[in-house]
């Protein structure tokens, strides 16, 4: 186990961390007490909840009346009376509906907004997170006034300043954690301030994955009878004598894959590779399983769609992860005795599915992650020595041993925690906050700005571009469309590292002075050094825009006169600092007064996607 020292702080925290996963929801936190060892553990109890025990999560479910208002939540949604008050009153039910926050650059060719049950009318995939995080926060307070000892007490002395881990797919980015923010607030988890935004941490599954590996597995005794893989010092500084380490969380939606440098003599890991996200969760194999049972009993008496949705419900729960074999038959039992019909396979109340039929319905998954895996081992510059399989998908044996089969011949060593791993995101969430165990991260993509270029007469590409020259107030030549690279693709981050570019302006009024907005881009092109944003626009998009009060700045800038007569310009030079090596960017801007540097703190906005309501 991780060993951790005694919390060193003043005063009583606690931490809670949610995991809302599309299918499967948790919640684990930690009681911070001076001089105590901080000790992680998970919500076991909830409403309705009939089986209580240490991997205890619940449906991400939830049930709308027709006024928008929230019916049921979770395992309350299961209950008998539930569903049937919920048919006669005609309430929509809500799944899968984490989907919808998805980044839609995420490549996902096999789904669409179509493919996923719609919100309800009025309501927003922000709304609906806030309302199924309010319930969260609710069953946490539940939990830990019962259990704790005089714990309405406990939670009255915390209840104010509580600190919130919440987790997201490695593939959500800016605007995706925007829209987490604003959900907690409308949730009630804190304030919209700047106080209340500072007690939320955001942290991508992979990263709180590997957190839960490291307490629960790496830091194990079991693995020192097996070889560290040597490798040569790199730049960046990664020890010769690391492991690479690749955790696959797979969930509900999305795999998530993040690759590590481990030394056993330190508790400090390193990113090795850009992160890997797929959309190939395990509710895309109950979709495929689906439309192969639409296909399989159409035009029979079993055709309908409300049996076929009952046969995929039971498929979910029970022959989905019993697939063991694909030389052997798998069964859907789902009515009596009397139900058959041989020409559709179906007797005494079962469908027979042929195990070839079932493996593919995994093999677009296991393909994602095995492409994953090759991508993140190709990028690594060390050898990758273990790969973990966590989350809810990781239950299925089928899935184990399709990758098993792989790797095994790779002199990998591969493995699933046998600690509850499907609460592992939830836990894991809560170490990263109490033990922060990685300080470098890779860049996934290629950050820059979209900025105007001296022309150069002797420049090819320049003089390719003359007709789109135009003169600046002062007079100088530019070209529009360039690109100016602050963070290239692949590059390790330490988390206190900045990336700085100087920026200059001329403005016609003194008044557009006392703020800046700088457009930051991100390519995701195969060209590693692209130059113009308009040679391939389709591979640049908006990642953010950095907005800084350069008020103070502007007090110094004198008026100049501009070519144009009778009018005059002001002419700005500052720094955009960027800091890319944290779970989220973060911004300054700088510049230079009477030759002392000054700095402005700047907001990161995102052009967040347009949600439907």
């Amino acid at each position: 186990m991780l060993s951790r020292q005694p919390y060193s702080g003043l005063s009583r925290k606690l931490v809670l961390a949610f995991d809302v996963g599309t299918t499967y929801s948790g919640i684990s936190y930690c009681l911070l007490d001076p001089g105590e060892v901080p000790k992680v553990q998970g919500v076991a109890r909830y409403p309705a909840q009939e089986h209580v025990g240490g991997d205890s999560k619940i449906p991400s479910i939830l049930y709308y009346d027709n006024h928008g208002a929230v019916r049921a939540i979770g395992a309350e949604a299961l209950q008998e009376h539930i569903i049937e008050q919920a048919e006669e009153e005609g309430w929509t039910r809500l799944e899968w509906w984490k989907l919808h926050l998805r980044a839609k650059h995420l490549a996902a060719s096999h789904i669409t907004d179509g493919d996923i049950p719609p919100l309800p009318k009025g309501k927003t995939g922000v709304q609906v997170l806030g309302d199924f995080m309010r319930y969260l926060f609710q069953c946490a307070q539940s939990y830990i006034e019962e259990t704790h000892a005089n714990g309405a007490n406990l939670w009255k002395s915390v209840g104010n300043s509580i600190e919130f881990v919440l987790t997201h797919p490695n593939g959500w980015e800016g605007p995706q954690q925007s829209q987490i923010r604003r959900a907690a607030v409308l949730a009630g988890l804190i304030p919209d301030t700047t106080a209340g935004q500072s007690r939320v941490q955001l942290v991508t599954e992979g990263e709180a994955s590997l957190h839960f590996c490291v307490a629960n597995v790496l830091a194990s005794d079991t693995l020192s009878g097996i070889p560290i893989v040597e490798s040569p010092a790199h730049e960046g500084g990664v020890a010769s004598d690391g492991k690479g380490v690749i955790i696959v969380d797979a969930g509900g939606g999305t795999i998530d894959l993040s690759a590590y440098s481990m030394s056993l003599s330190s508790s400090l890991f390193e990113e090795i590779a850009p992160t890997q996200c797929r959309l190939q969760g395990s509710v895309f194999v109950t979709r495929r399983a689906h439309a192969l049972l639409k296909k399989k009993l159409d035009g029979s008496l079993y055709g309908n769609p409300d049996i076929i949705e009952q046969m995929i419900g039971i498929f979910d729960k029970t022959t989905k992860l019993r697939f063991r074999n694909a030389e052997d038959p798998s069964y859907i039992k789902f009515g009596t005795v009397r139900d058959k019909d041989p020409k559709c396979d179906i007797r005494s109340g079962q469908l027979k599915l042929q195990g070839q039929e079932v493996a593919t319905l995994f093999e677009p998954s296991v393909q994602g992650i095995l492409e994953a895996i090759e991508q993140q081992r190709k990028v690594a510059q060390i050898p990758i020595s273990f790969v973990f399989l966590v989350g809810g998908f990781a239950a299925s044996d089928w899935l184990f041993a399709s990758l098993q089969a792989h790797l095994q011949p790779l002199g990998i060593n591969f493995c699933r925690p046998d600690s509850h791993v499907n609460k592992a995101v939830a836990d894991g969430a809560v170490s990263f906050h109490v033990d922060h165990l990685v300080h470098k991260r890779v860049a996934r993509y290629t950050y820059g700005l979209s900025c105007n270029v001296a022309y150069d007469t002797t420049n090819p590409e320049h003089l390719a571009r003359r007709k789109t020259a135009y003169h600046r107030p002062s007079g100088r030549l530019m070209l529009p469309n360039a690109f100016s690279p602050i963070l290239t693709k692949e590059t390790r981050v330490s988390e206190c590292q900045e990336f700085q570019r100087e920026y200059c302006r001329q403005l016609l009024s003194y008044h557009e002075c006392t703020e800046v907005e700088v457009e930051i881009m991100s390519y995701r092109g195969a060209d590693h050094e692209p130059r113009w944003t308009d040679t391939d626009p389709k591979s640049f998009s908006t990642l953010c825009s950095v907005r800084a009060d350069t008020s103070l700045l502007a007090k110094s800038l004198q008026p100049r006169l501009a070519k144009t007569k009778g009018s005059v310009y002001y002419e700005m030079e500052f720094s955009v600092i960027l800091l890319f090596g944290l779970t989220e960017l973060a911004a300054q801007v700088s510049w230079t007064e009477d030759g002392v540097n000054k700095r402005s703190p700047a907001v990161v906005v995102y052009d967040e996607e347009v949600e439907e309501a």
